[in-house]
């Protein structure tokens, strides 16, 4: 298995999966600057404004995981595409309320110029792209982990085939007919 130089990466996430309380802020703090560059690449394609910051994505994200029950990682890939999941998950959630907020949730009276002031929006295609994410899963599992994997979490070919423990020739496949598929279930009309 993989390992930062001079910490045992591996036996950290042995010790997590052992259940270890102190192993997650261990492995967190280790492998910081990879979530950093996952959350960043998250944040980036949501709209200018986004009220989550990258450093409170990747704390959210951390206390889903510290309370998760029964978490088993087989290694570091595997530990940041869980991790990625998880933020993927954060965001979906927090389009979603936004999407009920706007829909008369909450409501709070404004003034007709603030009520005209608008904003680019992603959060539809955040929510768009999870339903289609959500029904390649229920297709196939494996590709919408790819996908998860490679744009989500934004691991390299090799290391989602180390992951998924198949090839890099079925990661490249996959992806491209996953892309494919995403496409056309989100640009069909509804």
């Amino acid at each position: 298995m993989e390992s930062v130089p001079g910490v045992d990466v591996t036996g950290l996430l042995r010790a997590l999966t052992a259940g270890d309380e102190e192993a997650l802020p261990q492995l967190v703090s280790i492998l910081y600057h990879e979530l950093r560059r996952i959350a960043y690449g998250y944040m980036s394609r949501e709209r200018e404004g986004h009220t989550l910051q990258t450093s409170a994505l990747i704390n959210e994200a951390y206390l889903r995981l510290v309370s998760a029950e029964g978490l088993a990682c087989e290694g570091r890939i595997h530990f940041l595409a869980l991790a990625a999941q998880t933020m993927r998950r954060i965001l979906v959630e927090h389009a979603r309320s936004r999407a009920y907020l706007k829909r008369g949730g909450g409501m709070v009276l404004t003034s007709l110029d603030e009520g005209m002031i608008a904003a680019p929006d992603r959060d539809p295609e955040l929510l768009e792209l999870d339903e289609a994410l959500t029904e390649l899963a229920k297709i196939d599992p494996r590709k919408a982990q790819i996908v998860e994997m490679r744009f989500f979490a934004g691991l390299s070919v090799e290391e989602t085939a180390q992951a998924l423990r198949v090839s890099p020739q079925t990661v490249l496949r996959d992806w491209k007919l996953s892309k494919l598929w995403l496409t056309r279930q989100m640009t069909s009309p509804k």
